[in-house]
C-alpha cells in the first residue's frame, strides 16, 4: 500500500550548493539520502513529495556545509500481509512466475498459480493442465499477499498467491462473470 510520510531530519547541504535557492538544494540531498531507501518501518521509499518546512541552518566547525532541519513528506510503498494488489507478470521460471507490484517485485510459487496441475514450457508459459489456462511475461494479474522477508534489507522478498476466489489472471476473472449458457433438452 502506498503511504504518505512526514519525518523530520537534518539535511547536510554541501557548500559546492550554497548558490542554489535553499528549499532547491535541501530537496536535492533528501532526494540523494531517502530515494529507494528500504526499511521495515517505512517500507520502500518512492519519491519526495513536498518540503513541509526547512528551518533555520547550523553551520558545524571544520565541515563547512549548512544543516538545516527539516521538515518534508515522503511518498512510500509499505506492502501489507493478505493485501489484493495487481501486477504484471516479468519473468517466469519453472519453479513460478515474478510479479512487478509498484515498486517492487513479488514470486508466486508454481503451485500458488492456480487450481489446476501447472506444467512448464520451454517458452516460458505456466500451463494448466485441466483448465487449460496459461500464464504469460506481460499478463496482468490480480494476487494477495501471503509473506513479507526483510531478512536482506536491500531485497525484501514477498511472497504471493492467486489460488483464492477473486484472484487470477484479469482475463480469468472477467471470464468468471459471464454468464454459462444453459443447455435446454426439448421433450
Amino acid at each position: 500500500m502506498f503511504y504518505k510520510v512526514q519525518l523530520t531530519d537534518h539535511i547536510r547541504v554541501p557548500p559546492n550548493t550554497f548558490s542554489e535557492d535553499t528549499e532547491t538544494s535541501v530537496i536535492k540531498e533528501i532526494k540523494n539520502k531517502f530515494e529507494g531507501y528500504i526499511s521495515k518501518e517505512l517500507g520502500i521509499v518512492v519519491d519526495v513529495t513536498k518540503i513541509v518546512k526547512v528551518k533555520e541552518g547550523t553551520i558545524i566547525p571544520g565541515d563547512g556545509a549548512i544543516y538545516y532541519n527539516t521538515d518534508f513528506e515522503l511518498l512510500t510503498f509499505k506492502p501489507e500481509l493478505q493485501e489484493v494488489v495487481i501486477g504484471i507478470i516479468k519473468d517466469i521460471a519453472d519453479f513460478g512466475a515474478f510479479i512487478n507490484i509498484g515498486p517492487i517485485e513479488g514470486m508466486i510459487h508454481i503451485s500458488q498459480t492456480m487450481d489446476d496441475f501447472v506444467s512448464f514450457s520451454k517458452d516460458k508459459v505456466l500451463l494448466g493442465k485441466e483448465s487449460k489456462r496459461s500464464l504469460r511475461v506481460g499478463d496482468v494479474c490480480r494476487t494477495r499477499l501471503i509473506a513479507i522477508s526483510y531478512k536482506d534489507i536491500t531485497n525484501p522478498k514477498l511472497g504471493l498467491t492467486m489460488r483464492q476466489q477473486g484472484l487470477g489472471k484479469l482475463e480469468w476473472l472477467e471470464e468468471e462473470k459471464k454468464p454459462v449458457a444453459k443447455k435446454v433438452e426439448k421433450k
